[in-house]
C-alpha cells in the first residue's frame, strides 16, 4: 500500500471510525484536537515516552477528561514506543477528541506495518499491540503517503 486511495487498511482489519477518516488524512482539525511534535534529535530518547504522557495528562486535565488518562497513557506510551524501536522514531503525537471517544495517533517515519507478535511468556518484548487492542475501541494505521505511517487507536469514554 503507497497511498490512502489504496484504500487503506489497518492493522486489525479495520478503518478509522467515519469522523477520525478526514482528520487523519485531509488533516482538518477535530472538536477538541491537540498536537505534540517530537524533535528529530529526542524522537528516539526513551525520555519521549514520558513527554507523551505529560502530554496526555496535560491535554486531557484542560479538556476536563482526566478520568480517560490511565488508558490513554498507557495506549500512547506503546505507540511511541512502538515508532522509536520500529518506526525510525515518534514524529508526532496527536490527541483528537469526538462525542464520547478519543483518538490516539502517532506518526513515524517508517512504512513497516504494526504487527502483533504471538504471545510468548518469556518474551521480554511483543506485548504492546495486544495492550492496545484490550483497551481501545479500535486501532489500526495509514499510510497517507511519504516516507512513514499514523498509527491510530480509539479509546471509548
Amino acid at each position: 500500500m503507497t497511498t490512502f486511495d489504496a484504500r487503506p487498511q489497518a492493522a486489525t482489519g479495520t478503518r478509522p471510525p467515519v469522523w477520525l477518516t478526514p482528520i487523519l488524512v485531509e488533516g482538518r482539525a477535530g472538536e477538541c484536537d491537540a498536537v505534540f511534535p517530537f524533535h528529530q534529535r529526542t524522537a528516539l530518547e526513551p525520555a519521549c515516552v514520558a513527554m507523551a504522557r505529560r502530554f496526555v495528562d496535560q491535554t486531557l486535565g484542560s479538556w476536563g477528561a482526566l478520568e480517560l488518562a490511565f488508558d490513554t497513557q498507557l495506549v500512547v506510551s506503546e505507540l511511541v514506543t512502538n515508532a522509536m524501536r520500529h518506526g525510525g522514531g515518534a514524529a508526532q503525537l496527536r490527541l483528537v477528541s469526538h462525542e464520547a471517544q478519543l483518538a490516539c495517533a502517532v506518526t513515524d517515519h517508517s512504512r513497516t506495518v504494526p504487527v502483533t507478535s504471538a504471545p510468548d511468556v518469556f518474551s521480554e518484548y511483543g506485548r504492546g499491540l495486544r495492550l492496545v487492542d484490550a483497551l481501545c475501541a479500535t486501532w489500526g494505521w495509514l499510510s497517507p503517503g511519504g516516507s512513514g505511517k499514523l498509527v491510530w487507536a480509539v479509546i471509548a469514554g
